[in-house]
């Protein structure tokens, strides 16, 4: 949600659309009347389309991705490039080069083309280039660094442009509908917001409506960035936890379990034999005189 209030928008004037002669009837659904032959743009919806901006800037910055800022009109630029520089964003406020989104490659190879001579003052091959040799590559690394310094550290395409004015940066706008790359834009009652992803109807001549939006555009990557950085933060916390919890783990020395004693066997009592009774004198007579009678007879 953006923190921008109605009486904000008001005192910056973002209210004011143009002459009803240059408007464009797409921008209808967001003029509230008519005053002195000029717009009056709905502030109300202004702030509902802000905040549905805003949240989307925030989603992008918290997973990671750049959002390319343009605005080469006069009383843009330098407001721009104060903003975007503070959430580290590449911005263009020169000359759009043709090709600069359709064509990445080819900046990309201007692009190094700048860090090289960057690099031939450092490593000791500028002192072997001769006074023309060295005039001529200051005045090339002064011209590349006006078109490309602001996005040198673009290595792809963005994942969203943020556009001040369609109407002059239509070049911009065709190379980023070509290449379904979100717009958000501010948008003037001269316009077709039909063009744009996020509309941002607004008045965008005036530096303060401008100054207005861009800094809630730029608070919403700011707060992106800091859950970014926040969820990085308890990651590898949570990480470095685990980690030395599992050192711990392994260096204390394993306990030795107990041997568990062995009763000893009960050894087996040994059975002793009953002993046999021997005969007695009186038996053996007995016996004997039975077997003689059994003789007689």
């Amino acid at each position: 949600m953006s923190k921008v209030s109605f009486e904000q928008l008001l005192e910056a004037g973002a209210h004011f659309g143009h002459l009803k002669r240059k408007w464009n009837p797409a921008m209808a659904p967001y003029i509230f009347e008519e005053k002195k032959g000029i717009h009056i743009i709905d502030l109300n919806k202004t702030i509902a389309h802000l905040d549905q901006a805003c949240a989307a800037l925030t989603q992008i910055a918290r997973s990671g991705k750049k959002v390319l800022f343009v605005a080469t009109k006069k009383q843009a630029k330098e407001i721009l490039s104060q903003k975007v520089q503070e959430v580290n964003m590449p911005y263009v406020t020169e000359r759009w080069t043709g090709g600069m989104l359709t064509n990445f490659q080819t900046t990309r190879k201007s692009i190094r083309k700048m860090t090289s001579i960057d690099k031939m003052k450092t490593d000791g091959t500028w002192e072997t280039l001769n006074k023309r040799e060295r005039l001529f590559k200051t005045r090339q690394r002064e011209k590349l660094e006006k078109t490309f310094g602001s996005i040198a550290d673009m290595t792809r395409q963005p994942a969203a442009i943020f556009i001040v004015d369609i109407l002059k940066e239509h070049i911009a706008l065709k190379e980023a509908r070509r290449l379904n790359i979100p717009v958000f834009a501010m948008v003037d009652t001269n316009v077709n917001p039909k063009l744009v992803d996020f509309p941002i109807p607004a008045n965008d001549d005036a530096t303060k409506s401008i100054s207005v939006i861009l800094g809630a555009a730029t608070d919403a990557i700011k707060a992106g960035l800091a859950e970014r950085k926040a969820n990085k933060d308890s990651d590898a916390k949570a990480a470095a936890d685990k980690k030395s919890k599992k050192a711990a783990a392994e260096a204390a020395p394993a306990k030795e379990e107990a041997p568990v004693a062995e009763a000893p066997a009960a050894e087996a009592a040994p059975v002793e034999e009953a002993p046999v009774a021997e005969a007695t004198p009186a038996v053996e007579e007995a016996k004997a005189e039975s077997e003689d009678s059994t003789e007689e007879k």
